[in-house]
């Protein structure tokens, strides 16, 4: 969690929150993967790519 409140101070103080979505995409799609990778939805998820 300490490195979610340091990319928070660094985005507030350099006025970057143009990188929030970008943030938030990876992180979205790292958890799609970790997801679809140990389930049984897995076949469904790898046919969006």
């Amino acid at each position: 969690m300490e490195i979610i409140k340091e990319l928070w101070l660094y985005m507030n103080e350099r006025k970057k929150f143009w990188l929030a979505p970008i943030i938030i995409v990876l992180l979205l799609l790292g958890l799609l993967i970790i997801f679809g990778g140990s389930s049984a939805v897995a076949p469904f998820i790898y046919t969006l790519f």
